[in-house]
C-alpha cells in the first residue's frame, strides 16, 4: 500500500514537472479539486478524446455526434430524477471533522479484502510454480474463500441498504466493520445524510427576472433532449447511437485522488438507441466492444475488470463497470448501462412531447430503449498517465525514468535535436521541423548533452528522438531513437515522415479494436 502511495505521488509530480497537470489558480493557493491542463496535458487530452470520438463515430455508420449545451431547461433535471434522486451519501468523522461518502468507506474496505485474496493467491502461485492451477486453489482455499465471501456480504448489505434508503444501516455496517476515519483513526462518525450533488446557478439579466438553473452534472440528457432532431434530420434508423463529449459539474462531498474525481470534469459518452426486448443483446454487445477500445491502446490486461452492478440504479435493468488499476487499486473507469426506455418516457411526460420513433420493419412506434457506455476523460488520462510512467534499470546499472505512452496518443511524437548548435546543424534541423509540423507535433530541442536531451524526451513521453550530426550534411542521414526500445537507426530525412507515421497514425491503431 505504501508503494501505491509513492508511486501515485510520483504520477501527480511528474505530470506537473512535465507541463502535464497544474493546481488552478495555483499562485492564489489553488482551489480543491480543480485542475489546469498545461502544454502537454491539454495535447493528451485531446488526443484521447479524438481516438475516442473516431472510434465511436467515424467507425461506426450508426453512430452521430453532437454538441449540447451546457445549460439546458430546469425541467430537464425535474424529468431525468437528478433534482430528486442525485444524491450521495455523506458522514463525518466527529474527531478528525472531516467528510466522507459513506458508500466510498465501505468499498474501500471491501477491496482490502478483495487485496488480501490476492494476495494468497500470489503466494500460493510463486510456491506450486508451473504447477499452479488459479482456479482449483480459488475454489477450494478457506482463506481465500473467506475473504471473497466477507466481500461480497459487504457490498450485497449496502448495495441493499442505498437502494432501501436505509442510511442507518449504512452507518450500522460502518460501526460493524470497524471503519476507521483514514486521517485519524477515529470511529466516532456523524449519522449518515443524502447530499445532492448539482451545482445551481441563475440564467437572467436581474435577480428579480433571473432563472434558477444547474449545471449539467452527466452530459447524457443533452442526447435525449435531441432524440427527435437527430433522428429525423438524421434520417437515423433502430438501432443507432448519438455520442458527445464535454464538461459535466458535480458538488462532490470528497474530491479526491487528484483527476479521478473532480467538481470539474470531462465525459465521452454514447447513448445507443435499440427495439425494446433487444437491450440485453446490445448491453453485452458493448461491453465487450467497449473493452477492445481499451484494450487497443496496448496496456496490460490485468489492468482492467469487469465490476457488475449489484445495486442498479432506478433507471437500469442492467450495469457494468470497466474498472482499472490506479495507483490506489481497481476503481470505475467507464459504465455500461442497460437504462431501459426510462429516460425518453420522462422526457415525454414532462414536455408533453412524443420521443418515439416509427419502425417500419414491426409497423408499429415505440420508445427505444437505450444502452449508455459513459467514460470519464480524465479518468481515461489518469489510466493512461499512471500505467505509462516507469522507472527502468538499464543495462550500465543506470535509470531512466520514462513515459510510455501509447504513441498514438503522445502529445508530442518527435523531437529534433541538432548535435551541437553550431555548423549548420539548427538550420538542417529547423528545416526538418518546418517539413514535419504540417502532420505531426514536433519539437526541437538544443539545450545540454545528447543523452541528457534524450532522458528529458523520455520522460515527457515522445516516441521519437531525430539527431541531426556532422555526418547528415554529407549523406542527408539522421539518427532515429526509440523511445521505448532505446533502439537507433540510422535513416535518410525523407523517411523520416514515414517511420513516425507507421508508430502514431490513428488508423493502424483503430484498426486492433
Amino acid at each position: 500500500m505504501k508503494n501505491n502511495e509513492d508511486k501515485f505521488k510520483k504520477v501527480i509530480s511528474h505530470a506537473k514537472e512535465y507541463g502535464y497537470i497544474f493546481q488552478s489558480s495555483e499562485i492564489y493557493d489553488g482551489l480543491n479539486a480543480v485542475y489546469d491542463y498545461g502544454q502537454n496535458g491539454a495535447e493528451l487530452k485531446k488526443n484521447i478524446r479524438e481516438y475516442w470520438w473516431k472510434a465511436m463515430v467515424q467507425m461506426h455508420e450508426n453512430i452521430v455526434g453532437i454538441d449540447a449545451a451546457i445549460f439546458m431547461h430546469p425541467t430537464t433535471w425535474k424529468a431525468s430524477g437528478h433534482v430528486d434522486a442525485f444524491n450521495d451519501p455523506l458522514i463525518d468523522n466527529k474527531d478528525s471533522k472531516k467528510r466522507y461518502r459513506a458508500d466510498v468507506l465501505i468499498e474501500d474496505y471491501a477491496e482490502k479484502l478483495n487485496l488480501k485474496a490476492q494476495k494468497e493467491i500470489k503466494k500460493a502461485a510463486k510456491r506450486f510454480g508451473d504447477a499452479f492451477n488459479e482456479e482449483e486453489f480459488v475454489s477450494t482455499n478457506a482463506k481465500v474463500l473467506r475473504y471473497y465471501a466477507k466481500r461480497d456480504e459487504v457490498l450485497k448489505r449496502m448495495a441493499s441498504s442505498l437502494e432501501a434508503e436505509d442510511l442507518a444501516d449504512v452507518k450500522k455496517l460502518i460501526e460493524e466493520l470497524e471503519i476507521a476515519c483514514p486521517v485519524s483513526g477515529s470511529k466516532n462518525w456523524t449519522d449518515v445524510k443524502q447530499f445532492n450533488l448539482m451545482f445551481g446557478t441563475k440564467l437572467g439579466a436581474t435577480a428579480e427576472s433571473s432563472m434558477d438553473l444547474y449545471l449539467r452534472p452527466e452530459t447524457a440528457q443533452g442526447i435525449f433532449v435531441n432524440f427527435s432532431n437527430v433522428q429525423k434530420t438524421g434520417r437515423m434508423k433502430i438501432p443507432f447511437g448519438i455520442a458527445q463529449t464535454g464538461k459535466a459539474f458535480r458538488n462532490e462531498i470528497v474530491a479526491r485522488q487528484f483527476i479521478f474525481r473532480m467538481r470539474e470534469f470531462e465525459q465521452m459518452e454514447m447513448q445507443f438507441f435499440v427495439r425494446p426486448g433487444e437491450e440485453i443483446k446490445w448491453y453485452n454487445h458493448w461491453k465487450e466492444e467497449r473493452l477492445n477500445w481499451h484494450l487497443s491502446l496496448g496496456l496490460p490486461k490485468e489492468n482492467y475488470r469487469f465490476h457488475d452492478h449489484d445495486k442498479l440504479a432506478h433507471y437500469a435493468n442492467a450495469a457494468a463497470d470497466i474498472e482499472f488499476n490506479f495507483p490506489f487499486g481497481f476503481k470505475e473507469l467507464e459504465g455500461i448501462h442497460s437504462r431501459t426506455d426510462f429516460d425518453l418516457k420522462a422526457h415525454e411526460e414532462f414536455s408533453g412531447k412524443k420521443l418515439q420513433f416509427f419502425d417500419h420493419e414491426v409497423n408499429k412506434s415505440y420508445v427505444p430503449y437505450v444502452i449508455e457506455t459513459s467514460i470519464g476523460l480524465d479518468r481515461m488520462f489518469l489510466a493512461i498517465f499512471s500505467a505509462s510512467l516507469q522507472k527502468e534499470t538499464l543495462e550500465d546499472n543506470s535509470e531512466r525514468i520514462v513515459l510510455k505512452l501509447p504513441a498514438v496518443l503522445a502529445p508530442t511524437k518527435a523531437a529534433v535535436l541538432p548535435l551541437v548548435k553550431k555548423d549548420g546543424l539548427p538550420e538542417i534541423a529547423r528545416k526538418i521541423i518546418d517539413e514535419l509540423k504540417y502532420d505531426f507535433n514536433v519539437t526541437y530541442d538544443e539545450k545540454d548533452a545528447i543523452g541528457r536531451r534524450y532522458r528529458r524526451q523520455d520522460a515527457a513521453g515522445t516516441p521519437f528522438c531525430i539527431t541531426v550530426d556532422h555526418q547528415t550534411k554529407e549523406d542527408q542521414m539522421v539518427t532515429i531513437r526509440h523511445r521505448d526500445s532505446m533502439k537507433q537507426e540510422r535513416v535518410s530525412i525523407e523517411r523520416i515522415k514515414e517511420i513516425i507515421n507507421r508508430e502514431v497514425s490513428m488508423s493502424s491503431w483503430l484498426q486492433k479494436i
